[in-house]
């Protein structure tokens, strides 16, 4: 999201880059951008192939790695090139389509994150009845949402940018924050309403989470093995709503509806299980869960938090920034599309098969 103040921005030296940083800087960037894409196709794939995967849940997934391979492909290239050559060689209407897209993807991939956050606390809330609405359609219908949003978000400053008359060709490429309110509703809806509906929802998931497995783990077993088994394989399937399942199944709402039930089941006397491990499992089981939302927070927040305040900062002419402070914490945002397929696939055991499965044909072909 290449938004910054370019009035400001101009007052501030620039340095020209020797050809050893711009060569270091281009190799680690391309990396970024090679890994982005390679990491987003394969997710995309691997639902688009493994028949498994095809559930409501997985279809946000992918949709997020649709967006944030748009901004490996349509964002990262033209930022390299900018940040390398130190000024804008592809003309203003190059200019207004490239700024436009790079604020709506990278909008669009947070927000992302929000509508995943907030169907799996439907679905750990309100299991039973949310796994009868959890359908397609209304997974669709949460992506056109979130697109829409998006451009309503990034699209406004196209309809006072489109007045201006610039020649020659402008050198740099950047949106000037000339409207403060729009400063502030771009940053807010882009940012800081979804940062702070994120952290609601994930605590209540993890306290939700919590009670249920200290529900699960004080309520009595059946004695019977085949049954025992079954209900524990249940209550391990809670953590794939945090995607960290510790067994193959991509669609948990079946298994919550085990979980309630089981917590309903009457204790019986010759109980065999012994307390104290079960305490010891629901204990693991929440600090696997902890661990796992604390990486997903933690990677968004370090991510996009420094580029927002630094967006406020300078939009409001509180403070200026070199172009290189810009640069990096515009790519320290766009990191971000790396880290999500990493994230939010890596823990699924039915992501890691169908992952594998996409490697064994590579080499077979």
């Amino acid at each position: 999201m290449n938004i910054t103040n370019c009035t400001t921005e101009a007052s501030v030296a620039v340095r020209p880059k020797t050809i050893t940083e711009k060569m270091f800087i281009s190799m680690t960037l391309v990396l970024i951008t090679s890994l982005t894409m390679l990491l987003n196709s394969a997710v995309i794939m691997a639902i688009c192939t493994t028949k498994k995967l095809h559930q409501p849940a997985n279809y946000l997934i992918c949709s997020l790695a649709v967006t944030d391979l748009l901004v490996a492909v349509l964002v990262m290239p033209l930022s390299i090139m900018y940040i390398v050559m130190d000024s804008w060689k592809l003309g203003y209407f190059t200019c207004e389509v490239w700024l436009s897209v790079d604020m709506t993807c990278c909008t669009c991939s947070i927000l992302h994150l929000c509508v995943i956050a907030l169907d799996r606390y439907w679905a750990i809330t309100n299991a039973i009845e949310y796994a009868r609405k959890r359908t397609a359609k209304r997974a669709g219908l949460m992506i056109l949402t979130v697109w829409t949003i998006s451009i309503f978000i990034s699209m406004p400053p196209l309809f006072w940018r489109s007045h201006r008359r610039l020649s020659p060709p402008p050198s740099q490429c950047t949106i000037q924050h000339d409207h403060v309110i729009y400063t502030i509703y771009s940053t807010l809806g882009a940012f800081y309403i979804p940062l702070t509906l994120i952290l609601i929802l994930y605590y209540r998931i993890y306290h939700a989470a919590k009670s249920l497995y200290q529900k699960r783990g004080s309520s009595r077993h059946l004695s019977n093995r085949s049954t025992d088994s079954q209900n524990s394989f249940a209550s391990c399937k809670l953590t794939q709503t945090f995607c960290v399942s510790d067994f193959s199944t991509s669609d948990p709402t079946t298994e919550f509806e085990k979980i309630h039930t089981s917590i309903r089941i009457p204790p019986f006397d010759n109980d065999p299980d012994h307390p104290g491990e079960r305490q010891q499992i629901s204990s693991t089981r929440e600090r696997k869960a902890a661990r796992i939302l604390g990486l997903i927070l933690g990677a968004f927040i370090l991510s996009w938090l420094p580029f927002f305040i630094k967006e406020l900062i300078v939009g409001l002419s509180i403070y200026t920034v070199s172009s290189e402070v810009a640069d990096f914490l515009t790519w320290l945002g766009y990191v971000n599309s790396l880290i999500n397929p990493l994230l939010y696939t890596s823990f699924n055991e039915d992501f890691k098969l169908a992952f594998k499965k996409l490697i064994r044909c590579r080499e077979h072909t």
